[in-house]
């Protein structure tokens, strides 16, 4: 076999049409074995002869797409000094394009014996994963970044196989694949829907947990990454020797041709070799004390930030490197439009703090392919002073959990809320506004994947995560959530009136609310997990959309909400409302933003005060707001009143006087009231039922 010396960049394995150029970065190994592996599992070694910078590497001519590969590093395995190198484990590029195959657990996969600790020779390569050589090659038809402004973005959360598993009028063959979400039929809901993005729970290549395993369960969610250039190969239907590569391409080509973005949920903060006992299967053998936070007293275990072992080394070039390398990746070679970033809050941790001048946002902040992209974080991780809400920095919107939390505390009636209630619907200028923020910084969201579903939030007061096999001791105990009287499915009538009721009521919410909404994958067919509200191990019914079972009122009463918001500027402004004057005068202009108490008066800073109350109107003034539409969308600046009750029992609310408006029409009632009149004038009365939410648009 030829070996030429090839180059030390790119990382990774690169075809250029006649060979493929190999890097690999290790700066303890003392000799690196590439590894190819043909059909039938035989493997030819040859090494890497070269190495500047640390980053050993060759040039195979003849070596094409579909080679399947791995690397074995000679080195020092000192695990009391952090250094973990075992040539007997073929390794996984940390650059792999594309992966084949899954791991099994078998004891080789480790580098020590169960029984006694003692390093253990055996060969991993019959148990573990292949890296493949991808085609880099594929017909764009033109396609081209999207760049939906934030303001005009509504979010669609998914997960590929959840979505499409049992949609009746998807082929069985595409089911659950990157070709699923690409079929007509689903990219038809959310089209329907008025989605603009949707956001994919995780696609890179991803590991399943030893403990799930032996319990029969399966990593539904995929937060246990192993390859950051890779796509899920279980996800493709067209093959893992670099199908899925070109699969994936032909998804998003296929839904930018639709009009909607793909913003990917990626998780840079950890990866799927686990704590101290966990397999060797890249990193690890690599370069262990780069790619990992080690314990600074004793490098044997490793820093958790994540909850799943170990954290990434973010404090190191290479590290650093790797996520930035691969985030460009997924831009200019994968076409996405976007990430959102699995507990974000620990890719700031310089040290020990969250820092958010840390070296990966000074990164980002100066990359002129990935600073041009959506940029999502969720801002906390579990280790100390890791909720961040709000402190990210300009270039990056947040998934907000208190405009969550304080939803849900309104709608089940807790008091004392409406103060902060009136913050989170107007788009949290305070979080938000002092770091020169606006209000699509706050990614908004009643519901997540991690959690209930909106069904689950008004049918449930408890968890109920029995299937999971841990007690029900895992998941939030803390849902704010609220049964409607009677805990998991029912007959009463009544209580399946109230449920369907504040389904509305949240979902009006969200998409009436200043910000970037965000719906979950099933949240509008009334998509159930049965009050299990940690399904990350559930790959199964429980958490795949019922088709058959789809609540058609709920999809035309969301897709009216998102209409309504797309057409009216007033509800996706783009800088954050003013308020004032507070006192003014006869004659002065309206303000922009007006709190009325359900009297029609101007709420005083005794209202808010007050501590119990759990009603309240706002006045949004859209006359001469003409925000601009990149897709031509009709726009209209009527003015709206919405009115909330979050008290059990009905009031009536006083319309505010003619200067507000003449007349004013209802465009939203979740209660689904037979309005007597189909408008009123001003200064009228409006029955507003218990725990209800009213939307009404001047008319004159």
């Amino acid at each position: 076999m030829q070996v030429w010396p090839g180059t030390a960049y790119p990382l990774g394995a690169t075809f250029d049409g006649t060979g493929t150029n190999f890097a690999l970065f290790s700066e303890v190994a003392e000799r690196v074995e590439l590894c190819l592996v043909d059909s039938d599992g035989n493997q030819s070694s040859v090494d890497l002869p070269e190495m500047d910078g640390f980053v050993w590497h060759a040039y195979l001519p003849g070596v094409h797409p579909g080679q399947r590969y791995g690397y074995r590093v000679h080195g020092p395995h000192k695990p009391a000094e952090g250094l973990r190198c075992n040539p007997a484990k073929l390794l996984l590029d940390p650059y792999a394009k594309a992966i084949q195959g899954a791991i099994d657990w078998d004891e080789a996969l480790c580098d020590y014996r169960f029984d006694d600790g003692s390093v253990n020779d055996d060969d991993s390569a019959p148990h573990t994963m292949r890296s493949v050589v991808i085609n880099p090659f594929f017909d764009w038809h033109n396609d081209r970044p999207l760049r939906t402004p934030y303001h005009e973005t509504v979010i669609y959360e998914a997960h590929v196989k959840g979505f499409t598993q049992l949609h009746p009028d998807i082929p069985e063959e595409l089911r659950g694949t990157y070709g699923a979400i690409a079929h007509p039929a689903a990219i038809g809901h959310l089209q329907r829907l008025g989605v603009t993005a949707i956001e994919l729970m995780p696609v890179h290549q991803f590991v399943q947990d030893h403990g799930l395993h032996e319990k029969g369960l399966a990593n539904f969610w995929g937060y246990n990454t192993i390859g950051f250039f890779a796509p899920h190969n279980a996800y493709s239907g067209s093959g893992q020797r670099g199908e899925q590569v070109a699969e994936f391409k032909g998804m998003v080509r296929t839904l930018h041709e639709a009009g909607i973005e793909v913003i990917l949920d990626v998780v840079y903060n950890h990866t799927a070799e686990g704590n101290h006992l966990g397999p060797t299967l890249g990193f690890r053998g690599i370069d262990n004390r780069s790619y990992y936070r080690l314990v600074d007293d004793d490098p044997r275990y490793y820093m958790d930030y994540t909850g799943t072992g170990n954290s990434l080394n973010v404090r190191h070039p290479h590290a650093l490197q790797l996520i930035m390398d691969s985030l460009r990746y997924w831009v200019l070679e994968m076409h996405v439009d976007g990430f959102r970033f699995d507990l974000a809050s620990a890719l700031a941790r310089e040290l020990h703090d969250v820092d958010r001048l840390s070296a990966f946002f000074d990164l980002v902040q100066q990359d002129p392919v990935v600073s041009q992209v959506k940029l999502i974080a969720e801002p906390w991780d579990i280790g100390d002073g890791g909720y961040q809400v709000g402190n990210f920095p300009p270039l990056w919107t947040e998934w907000n959990g208190k405009y969550r939390d304080t939803v849900r505390d309104f709608w089940r009636g807790e008091p004392g809320t409406i103060g902060e209630f009136s913050a989170r619907l107007t788009g949290s200028s305070d979080l938000y506004e002092h770091s020169g923020r606006r209000p699509v910084a706050s990614i908004n969201f009643v519901t997540a994947h991690d959690g209930f579903t909106l069904a689950d939030l008004v049918s449930y007061n408890d968890k109920h995560n029995e299937g999971n096999g841990e007690g029900n001791r895992d998941g939030e105990s803390h849902n704010r959530s609220w049964n409607c009287g009677v805990e998991g499915p029912t007959d009463d009538p009544a209580v399946l009136a109230l449920r369907a009721q504040q389904r509305r009521n949240f979902l009006a919410t969200l998409f009436l609310s200043q910000g970037v909404p965000m719906l979950l994958y099933g949240d509008e067919l009334c998509r159930s997990q049965a009050g299990n509200n940690n399904t990350y191990c559930q790959d199964n019914e429980l958490t795949w959309i019922d088709w058959s079972a789809k609540d058609d009122d709920l999809v035309a009463f969301t897709a009216t909400l998102v209409e309504l918001r797309r057409t009216h500027p007033i509800f996706r402004r783009r800088r954050f409302f003013d308020g004032r004057p507070v006192g003014r005068g006869e004659g002065e202009p309206l303000p922009d933003l007006a709190w009325l108490t359900p009297g029609g008066h101007v709420m005083t800073q005794e209202d808010w005060g007050s501590g119990f109350g759990k009603a309240v109107t706002v006045f949004l003034n859209g006359l001469g707001l003409r925000a601009p539409n990149t897709r031509g969308d009709r726009i209209t600046d009527d003015s709206f009143l919405l009115c909330f009750n979050g008290h059990d029992e009905s009031i009536d609310v006083t319309l505010p006087p003619a200067e507000y408006a003449a007349s004013w029409e209802v465009v939203v009632d979740t209660s689904l009231t037979d309005h007597d009149e189909t408008t009123y004038d001003a200064g009228a009365r409006l029955g507003l039922p218990g725990r209800a939410l009213v939307a009404l648009r001047r008319t004159e």
